[in-house]
């Protein structure tokens, strides 16, 4: 069985997480037979790239309209142990029940407890694309807050999130990780609308309704992305208007590291993270 994850021009914490995780948590498991796929952490359910010659073993992700084809997963060769939340469920047409969670949840299982920080760190996670087209690291420079690249090693993120007393994540895996660890959090929508939906299935399987913030473009790119929605030509004033973004966005966050955060509760993670390892204990008993 092969762990499969989107892998795109730049490395990306949630998918990164899958050659972490998995073979921590079940170790001598997995091997690179392209005949059984294991489909973990990530939004990769889609139809074009598994054909029914494989065997598609769904363990957490979920299914994104805007990314792929809907999947056809009625066929004998998908094993669907969970997807990530109850509207991935509903798009597939699968019980809703197995709507359990993203599996990322089953960080909290591996990781050894810590205390809280003693530290004021105050981080920022910006979306992967985020920072290719935006100017995230003067912002956070500006408004003092510590910036998290999601395109760093997982050890590393880690780490940063562990001196960290909150999170604002546009990363949606950098608010289910925090959560997953204890680490309060301020979701903001993604500057890339394509991005945001699949918040509010995670969210719903842990009984989280999201409070989500905006978050300023940080520079022209962005603002094409998010707000025009159209290309924006290079004009003499192009300099200044990027200094004026990048002091907007700063404004905007440090406003936002003032507001209250979010958490789930304790009995809904730990529910759903006892479900998740039930799920684990099935997966190891049919394939051994």
């Amino acid at each position: 069985m092969k762990i499969t994850y989107f892998q795109g021009r730049e490395p990306n914490f949630g998918d990164s997480l899958n050659p972490w995780l998995w073979p921590k948590l079940i170790p001598d498991f997995f091997d690179d037979d392209e005949k059984t796929v294991f489909l973990g952490i990530g939004s990769i359910l889609g139809e074009k790239p598994y054909n029914n010659d494989i065997r598609k073993v769904v363990f957490g992700t979920g299914f994104v309209p805007e990314y792929h084809n809907r999947p056809c997963v009625t066929h004998s060769n998908w094993d669907i142990y969970f997807v990530r939340g109850p509207r991935t469920a509903k798009m597939l047409n699968i019980p809703n029940n197995l709507g359990l969670g993203d599996s990322a949840i089953l960080l909290r299982t591996i990781m050894k407890p810590w205390p809280r920080p003693s530290s004021q760190v105050v981080s920022f996670m910006p979306h992967w694309e985020s920072m290719r087209r935006g100017n995230w690291a003067e912002v956070c420079q500006l408004a003092n807050l510590n910036l998290i690249d999601p395109r760093l090693p997982v050890e590393a993120i880690l780490h940063e999130l562990k001196r960290s007393k909150m999170v604002i994540a546009e990363a949606m895996h950098g608010a289910i990780t925090a959560d997953a660890l204890r680490i309060p959090w301020i979701p903001v929508l993604p500057l890339n609308h394509k991005h945001r939906e699949k918040w509010l299935d995670w969210a719903d399987s842990l009984e989280i309704k999201l409070q989500r913030r905006r978050i300023w473009p940080s520079s022209l790119q962005e603002v094409r992305l998010s707000v025009l929605r159209k290309p924006i030509t290079d004009s003499p004033i192009s300099a200044l208007i990027q200094k004026s973004l990048i002091r907007s966005a700063a404004y905007g966050l440090t406003r936002l590291a003032g507001a209250s955060p979010q958490l789930s509760a304790d009995r809904v993670i730990d529910r759903v993270t006892d479900a998740m390892l039930d799920k684990v204990a099935l997966l190891k008993r049919n394939f051994r």
